[in-house]
């Protein structure tokens, strides 16, 4: 890193801290870097130039990725997140992500979360607003932060866009926005529409519940690995997770 090189901490980072050095990002490599930059650079060769673009590693031992302008937003999020349009541009990026991962695996890759099967795509397992960016006019540009993708169906990575833009959330959950059931089925079924694969609003609202109940354990255990400030977040998942168990039927 040159000395001259403005370097800033961003916003978010949760699972290792992410610096901003000139015009790229970096962040402390793992034994799956190899593979997240080999998918990286996979997506990027059939169409999909709005993820970060791979640089290799620097000499302290930190991947080095291509930074992407824009906003990212943190919660609470801004009212425009929440429009249908910012729902419907991210479906269908997602759609597009998943596609085009079909045949990518290798027997030698490595992933930092484990796989869920059934494996039809690669999974960015963390497909949320705050890992999209956006321009000036509030557009989706793009989506970071692929450390954590991993191998999987393609309802585990939908359900946790559904869980956080929908929002399919317990009334109270201070990340969700306080709409009706009404409007949450209604943009599910918009959400649904939009992916296609004759995803229904019943196995995305069950895929949910599931998803919320492996991210708690998965919370639970990263709290007792020493990353306490994460502990509140496994409860609120599983009350989130018994909210919807509550209302299934009405999702059918």
């Amino acid at each position: 890193m040159a000395d001259s090189t403005q370097i800033e901490v961003l916003n978010g980072g949760n699972m290792s801290a992410v610096l901003r050095v000139g015009d790229t990002v970096r962040r402390q490599c793992g034994p799956w870097t190899v593979t997240i930059h080999r998918l990286l650079n996979h997506l990027r060769q059939h169409g999909i130039d709005w993820v970060p673009a791979p640089l290799g590693i620097d000499q302290n031992g930190c991947e080095v990725l291509r930074y992407l302008p824009g906003v990212s937003p943190n919660y609470p999020m801004p009212d425009w997140v929440w429009t249908d349009q910012v729902m419907l541009d991210a479906t269908r990026s997602l759609l597009q992500l998943h596609d085009a991962t079909i045949g990518f695996q290798n027997i030698s890759d490595i992933w930092q979360i484990p796989v869920h099967e059934p494996v039809q795509v690669i999974c960015h397992n963390d497909f949320a607003p705050y890992n999209f960016v956006f321009n000036q006019q509030n557009d989706l540009c793009g989506v970071i932060d692929f450390d954590t993708a991993s191998p999987g169906p393609r309802a585990w990575d939908l359900a946790y866009l559904a869980y956080r833009l929908v929002p399919l959330a317990a009334p109270g959950n201070p990340d969700a926005l306080s709409n009706s059931l009404e409007e949450r089925k209604r943009r599910l079924a918009l959400l649904c529409a939009a992916y296609g694969h004759q995803i229904s609003m019943q196995e995305l609202a069950a895929m949910v519940i599931v998803r919320l109940k492996d991210l708690a354990q998965f919370t639970d255990d990263r709290a007792k690995n020493g990353n306490s400030q994460v502990a509140a977040h496994a409860t609120i998942y599983r009350n989130d997770a018994a909210w919807i168990e509550q209302h299934q039927s009405e999702f059918a």
